[in-house]
């Protein structure tokens, strides 16, 4: 249970209430985070990029503003850290890869200006496997970082150290990227909140180019969740396909009564581990007495799904690929295999896929209109965390790089540009965390998240022994 004395533990509503409030300063909380992350690394192997020198004068500065009696942003003093896969001045943009430009960045994107306008004190940039090609947390850059849960496990990926962090209390909000579960996959490894908006909900320069790649947040609650949203939605000229609007973070109550819930444990074609299949019917069943109505069901979007991303992958990542042998060999092995095996792919079977997800999309979010459906709750997925160093489980089916075979529940979301949440659901035997997807069809958001709201309320979400 988190301390309610140790600033590290409260969530970023509590903690800007009471900074507010002058119950506690943003040089406390601050320092109570670093505190937290300290007992922790470099053990855990979090950050690519701490910036706690920088962090420690935003956090004076901030509170010299409390004490001037100035307006503050709703996140004033709350600590946020940032995946590398956006600008932050005076830090490097390295995705993960040796091969990329290590100089130190001029400008920070939208969503870290957004972030620091709001008041967020930034702590550094957190680690991710190379360009985020993969669900897990090993990369050549920073090496492996730890699930907390357990040592020497993975920490899912590529928001690696984002979801780490957030599972310790290493400040309370946590910028990831999701191109196919990035976001989703490292909170149900490491029992956080994860959320994947509706596509353009959050500016994403640089661009995120394959229409795939979402940003998110990942957090201990929901409405931090609904909270670091709300700041950085909108649009913004230097992305195109941002929407017009923001994102309201009072998601309204959570209420599940009259909500149609379509329930499926496998999309009608992946294989789930036994244990991660009863624990999230067993949630399913608390989302039934919530008042929601629930059917099982298999959609038919979901057998034609991996055809679609498995092509796409490839292709999107194709750009990445190193030219000469030795840069070649200092790439993940993983991600040279997977490029590879597009490499013989021509712009007349690429533009097709291209067009083969837009109709995928359009399938996807019409069945929820069709089919009389509100949300839609699926396994995160299909496996609890397993030991680092490998793609796949040793009981798994092995590849030299389709990871895609254990996390069939999530790019679907990527494709369809709908909102899609990993709500943690509980611990496995081995005390492993196992999170439960919400998703649903695009502009869902607050649905998605008042669903998760009512979950946490009747069943609140495990935490780590941080002590």
């Amino acid at each position: 249970m988190p301390n309610p004395t140790d600033l590290a533990d409260l969530s970023a509503h509590d903690l800007a209430a009471r900074i507010r409030e002058r119950k506690a300063s943003p040089v406390e909380a601050l320092d109570a985070v670093l505190t937290r992350i300290a007992a922790w690394e470099p053990r855990l192997n979090a950050f690519v990029a701490p910036d706690f020198d920088r962090a420690r004068a935003a956090a004076k500065t901030a509170e010299a503003m409390v004490a001037r009696g100035e307006a503050l942003g709703p996140l004033h003093g709350v600590p946020v850290t940032i995946k590398d896969v956006q600008h932050v001045a005076g830090l490097p943009t390295r995705w993960g890869s040796v091969l990329t430009d290590p100089t130190p960045v001029a400008t920070d994107s939208p969503v870290v200006a957004r972030l620091k306008a709001a008041g967020a004190i930034v702590l550094g940039k957190t680690t991710m496997p190379e360009r985020g090609w993969v669900a897990l947390s090993d990369g050549p850059l920073t090496g492996t970082t730890h699930n907390p849960w357990k040592h020497a496990h993975t920490a899912g990926g590529s928001s690696s150290g984002a979801a780490a962090l957030a599972a310790i209390g290493g400040g309370p909000l946590h910028l990831g990227s999701d191109g196919a579960g990035s976001v989703r996959l490292p909170a149900h490894f490491c029992g956080v909140v994860g959320l994947k908006p509706t596509f353009g909900r959050v500016p994403y320069p640089p661009s995120a180019g394959s229409g795939l790649s979402h940003l998110g947040p990942l957090t201990r609650d929901v409405r931090d969740a609904a909270l670091m949203l709300s700041v950085m939605a909108g649009p913004d000229p230097s992305d195109a396909t941002t929407l017009p609007g923001g994102f309201d973070a009072e998601i309204g109550a959570p209420d599940l009564r009259g909500v149609r819930i379509a329930y499926s444990a496998t999309l009608g074609h992946a294989r789930v581990d036994p244990e991660i299949a009863a624990m999230v019917a067993a949630a399913v069943a608390v989302l039934a007495g919530l008042g929601a109505t629930v059917e099982a069901v298999d959609p038919p979007w979901g057998p034609t799904g991996p055809e679609v991303i498995r092509r796409l992958w490839s292709a999107m990542l194709l750009p990445t690929l190193a030219r000469d042998e030795a840069n070649l060999a200092r790439m993940d092995p993983g991600l040279v295999a997977c490029l590879r095996a597009a490499g013989g792919m021509t712009p007349a079977e690429i533009i097709p896929t291209v067009t083969a997800r837009l109709a995928y999309a359009a399938t996807v979010n019409s069945w929820f209109e069709d089919a009389g459906y509100d949300l839609l709750v699926t396994p995160s997925a299909s496996v609890a965390a397993f030991p680092t160093g490998q793609l796949m489980p040793d009981h798994w089916p092995q590849h030299p790089w389709d990871w895609l075979s254990w996390a069939e529940f999530s790019y679907p979301f990527n494709l369809s540009h709908g909102p899609a949440l990993s709500m943690p659901c509980g611990l496995t035997a081995a005390g492993l965390p196992v999170g439960m997807q919400i998703a649903g069809p695009r502009f869902c958001d607050a649905a998605v998240l008042r669903a998760a709201a009512a979950f946490e309320a009747a069943r609140p979400i495990p935490r780590i022994q941080t002590t």
